[in-house]
């Protein structure tokens, strides 16, 4: 078989009543619990597929057409079998001989090897055929790959009930181990001085767990970084109060000493400062996604409930949250207006308004009057620009 006639297999099989074009897919290893082998606490892909390399979805499923399947689901889980890969690499074969390189043709390769070792019984073919709310524990760890990968925009993909499927489990170098096999042993466990160190428990793994960042990230504390959330390359995420929560994320070089909580985006340039926070989806707002955007800058122990457009600021010590009344003289409203055309200007000396009418405004600086105590904004005049040693 040659190049073309491996190109005219692929679309054969594309068009046959076999496959549905997934919207990502990949190969995992699994982890089991040990009280109950039949439980799996962790799934672990070496390369996952996230609406590209369609020819290689192909191949996957044709090699799969020997095991029952339900193409109609919108998950498909299956077992690796020594059949599936035998089968998947003499299709990939003419890519190899042409020395093409694709990732999951390394996975195969790989497989293969491991299959001389030992048994396949942990390592599954996953794919997902539609984004609705995942129902098994593969599919949740494929979508959380996806995200962390920065392959599925932050904030894109149904995670409805993932909490309720993953475990909370205790993590010993980077292992899950279920507590209740923890519960029946801890005795002996002791008594033979056994008993591990856990380093957390969580339902989600850390983010260095499964990602390797980019040469320009910098990531000083693992505990800071849950798995699912998106470190854009050149991002620094420094220890002390910073927490990158999943789901949540930078969209380019930033600088995080604060909390990005669940949901809350950070645009290029932007820099959260030490203690500051952004209020998450799953507490502390009314369920709607913050995102900061570009060059902007929460100062320390700062608070945002509310969107902020590029080049904000927030000073140190403020709550900016949405229902907070902000004073805006009119010669400073007049220039928010310049920039934000929605901004509605009174023409009072002082017009007061809520942090939810200042919601996703470019430009805007919120700070406190240290005499009167009132929350005022203004047409931020700062231009907000990283240390470029440091991204």
């Amino acid at each position: 078989m040659n190049i073309a006639e491996f190109e005219q297999a692929v679309e054969s099989f594309q068009k046959s009543k076999d496959y549905r074009e997934p919207i990502a897919f990949g190969i995992a290893r699994v982890d089991r619990a040990r009280s109950d082998p039949n439980r799996i606490l962790q799934a672990t892909f070496a390369h996952i597929n996230y609406k590209e390399d369609y020819q290689s979805a192909a191949i996957y499923l044709n090699a799969l057409r020997a095991e029952p399947y339900n193409i109609e689901s919108a998950e498909l889980i299956a077992p690796v079998s020594d059949r599936f890969i035998g089968e998947a690499l003499r299709w990939f074969e003419p890519l190899i001989d042409g020395g093409e390189k694709r990732e999951n043709v390394e996975v195969l390769l790989s497989l293969a090897k491991i299959a001389k070792e030992r048994a396949l019984a942990d390592y599954r073919a996953v794919f997902l055929f539609a984004d609705e709310a995942p129902k098994t524990l593969e599919a949740v760890y494929l979508k959380l790959y996806a995200l962390s990968a920065g392959k599925a925009a932050l904030r894109s993909l149904n995670l409805d009930g993932a909490f309720g499927i993953l475990p909370n489990v205790a993590w010993i170098d980077g292992k899950p181990i279920d507590l209740e096999w923890l519960r029946q042993n801890e005795i002996e466990l002791k008594l033979r001085g056994e008993f591990p160190n856990v380093d957390f428990v969580d339902k989600f793994p850390r983010y260095l767990q499964h990602i390797i960042p980019s040469d320009n990230t910098r990531i000083l504390d693992g505990s800071k970084v849950r798995f699912g959330a998106r470190i854009a390359p050149g991002t620094t995420i420094m220890p002390g109060a910073s927490y990158v929560n999943f789901n949540a994320g930078t969209l380019g070089a930033s600088m995080i000493e604060g909390r990005v909580s669940s949901g809350a985006i950070v645009g290029e340039g932007s820099d959260v400062g030490g203690g500051a926070s952004i209020l998450g989806v799953l507490s502390g707002t009314s369920g709607k996604p913050i995102a900061i955007g570009k060059n902007a800058l929460l100062g320390a122990n700062s608070v945002t409930g509310i969107p902020l457009g590029d080049g904000c600021v927030v000073d140190a010590g403020i709550a900016v949250l949405e229902g907070a009344k902000i004073a805006v003289e009119d010669k400073e409203a007049i220039e928010i207006a310049k920039l934000n055309p929605s901004f509605r200007v009174s023409g009072e000396k002082t017009q007061i308004v809520k942090g939810a009418d200042l919601a996703g405004m470019r430009g805007v600086h919120y700070r406190v009057n240290s005499q009167t105590g009132q929350m005022q904004a203004f047409r931020s005049k700062r231009e907000i620009k990283l240390n470029e040693l440091l991204h």
